[in-house]
């Protein structure tokens, strides 16, 4: 299955990718940064590449391999350090405040709106009054603030504060509140929610493929999704509930992440997984993570 990139977003544009970047839109401002999976050549000229983005991100020449996704941002006198887009599905309707990181990113990942979408249908579907829904990994809260729309009881976890607490700015850009934030490691924080008998209507999982906790817990994806999705399967409820597993390490496959559901959650329905992907003008499609869901 290929989930593609809703096309009515006015606030983001794919303008173009290709050897090892991609030139896109958020709202006003064009940015050009890395992007591995582009190993294509460019359709627009480098004249343009050089003359479209307000801003433009430089990777360190640090000798340490951690180093590699690390460098600085360059932009013109026009272009904000913080700025928002906003999205719109259905009655939902989100705002996020973006800014420039040391690691290439801006706060979101456009080609996340797919499941953003499914977990707005999904919480409205459940017949509980107030579906209880865990995000774990869950950065700047896209999916958070997707299930708060809908009107779940949303707990939303993540190792670092800062970024939780610019997840909690997105969910107040939005007109939202309650939702539940919590900085802890994910696998701690499940595994002591399973202690506790807690249970969700649904789980929400973007595991990086590398990670510390808070307290310096080491997080490695082949080690330690499998414990993680065991606790999950406890904590899920057995009836109306839901689950995404989102994966962006480029080592594992949409067939992964299907096997990984269909093995601690036999129970699963209508397993849906496939690339996310995103198209740019040309018409060619740029992927850039895989997923299952159910």
């Amino acid at each position: 299955m290929i989930e593609l990139f809703p096309s009515d977003w006015t606030d983001y544009e794919l303008i173009d990718s290709g050897g090892f970047e991609k030139l896109e839109r958020f709202g006003r401002y064009t940015l050009r940064r890395p992007e591995p999976q582009a190993i294509w050549n460019k359709t627009l000229s480098e004249n343009e590449w050089g003359r479209l983005p307000h801003a433009w991100f430089k990777r360190s020449k640090g000798k340490d391999s951690s180093d590699n996704e690390r460098g600085e941002w360059r932009q013109k006198s026009s272009m904000p350090d913080q700025w928002f887009v906003e999205y719109q599905y259905k009655q939902m309707k989100l705002k996020f405040r973006l800014g420039m990181t040391s690691f290439k990113h801006v706060g979101l990942f456009p080609e996340q709106a797919a499941n953003w979408n499914f977990i707005y249908d999904k919480v409205k579907s459940i017949p509980s009054q107030k579906p209880k829904v865990l995000n774990l990994f869950a950065y700047t809260g896209g999916a958070s603030v997707a299930a708060c729309a809908a009107g779940a009881d949303v707990t939303h976890v993540d190792s670092v504060k800062q970024v939780v607490t610019w997840a909690r700015e997105n969910m107040e850009a939005s007109g939202m509140d309650g939702i539940r934030w919590i900085v802890e490691d994910a696998l701690k924080f499940v595994n002591r929610e399973v202690k506790r008998g807690k249970r969700y209507h649904g789980i929400v999982l973007d595991p990086p493929a590398y990670g510390r906790g808070p307290d310096g817990e080491k997080w490695v994806l082949e080690e330690n999704i499998a414990p993680l999705m065991e606790a999950c399967s406890k904590l899920l409820e057995p009836n109306d509930g839901f689950l995404i597993l989102n994966l962006y390490s480029m080592g594992f496959s949409a067939v992964i992440a299907n096997n990984l559901l269909m093995s601690y959650f036999p129970q699963a329905d209508s397993i849906e997984y496939g690339e996310l992907l995103v198209t740019e003008k040309s018409g060619k499609n740029l992927p850039l993570s895989v997923f299952a869901r159910f």
